[in-house]
């Protein structure tokens, strides 16, 4: 049976073990201290934090391998990006230039440059495990329910987690409708041609949108005939109530973040530099 992407993958760890507004208020913290330090020791040893959590929380990297291979692509393209438009953005940051070759006019490869889109890959790799664990181990109804527990309305927190839920049955509609449309004889393997396969591909979106479409129809029927939105709070069944763990949790992620805004901005520059001695 077919992994779903982006789903709810249940599993004994004391990762699935936290409740949805733990989970949440750390992946806030980590992200923030990812995003805002460019000092590579942070980086690092907040990679390996994120790779032991990872471990811990026992998901096995095929069952995200799609997710985590399409978002590499994506940072494959951030960096020719960054070096087409800005390829002496490192040499800016550190302030030194060392020149390993020349390629044309300014643009050149420096250790410095080098340096500054190692650290941008550092970002994406300690943020990308924590994004997909607090998918992938958060039921979509405790994550409303932490999401309303935070302060987020929750109309728009029952919003996302009808999204979440959403997300499975698209995969399994796509693949049903693939698989009908395939035994009608029109053929999305690798053995025709490009446009011809994109061209087939149309068969399936439209039936896909409009079985979406229907669906959505159903939901907002039920909901209204359910008086959703009448009052101004709602109970959550899902909702975990904070154990020791989480509180726990929750300050070692503060701790964690305020070590490395520490770390980062002690001496004014959130830019470690070993190029400087």
């Amino acid at each position: 049976m077919a992994v779903e992407m982006l789903s709810y993958i249940k599993r004994s760890s004391p990762v699935h073990e936290l409740s949805g507004a733990t989970k949440l208020i750390l992946f806030i913290m980590w992200s923030s201290a990812a995003m805002l330090t460019y000092d590579t020791r942070v980086l690092l040893f907040l990679l390996v934090i994120s790779i032991a959590i990872f471990i811990v929380s026992k998901i096995h990297l095929r069952e995200v391998s799609f997710v985590l291979f399409f978002i590499l692509f994506f940072l494959f393209l951030n960096n020719i990006a960054i070096y087409l438009f800005s390829p002496q953005e490192g040499v800016k940051i550190y302030g030194t230039s060392h020149v390993l070759f020349d390629i044309a006019s300014r643009y050149n490869v420096t250790l410095e440059q080098l340096f500054y889109q190692f650290n941008i890959t550092i970002k994406y790799f300690v943020v990308i495990p924590a994004a997909l664990l607090f998918i992938v181990t958060t039921h979509p109804s405790e994550f409303a329910a932490s999401l309303n527990r935070i302060g987020v309305p929750y109309k728009i927190a029952y919003a996302v987690s009808i999204a979440l839920r959403y997300i499975p049955d698209i995969q399994r509609d796509f693949r049903n409708i693939a698989q009908s449309q395939q035994a009608r004889g029109i053929d999305l393997s690798k053995k025709e041609k490009l446009f011809k396969r994109i061209k087939n591909a149309s068969s399936i979106i439209i039936p896909l949108i409009l079985s979406s479409l229907d669906r959505i129809e159903v939901i907002t029927n039920a909901m209204e005939l359910r008086g959703f939105g009448k009052n101004k709070r709602r109970t959550w069944y899902s909702r975990k109530p904070f154990k020791r763990a989480d509180y726990i949790t929750i300050v070692s992620g503060a701790c964690i973040l305020g070590a490395a805004l520490f770390i980062t901005f002690h001496d004014g520059n959130r830019f470690y530099n070993p190029f400087v001695k």
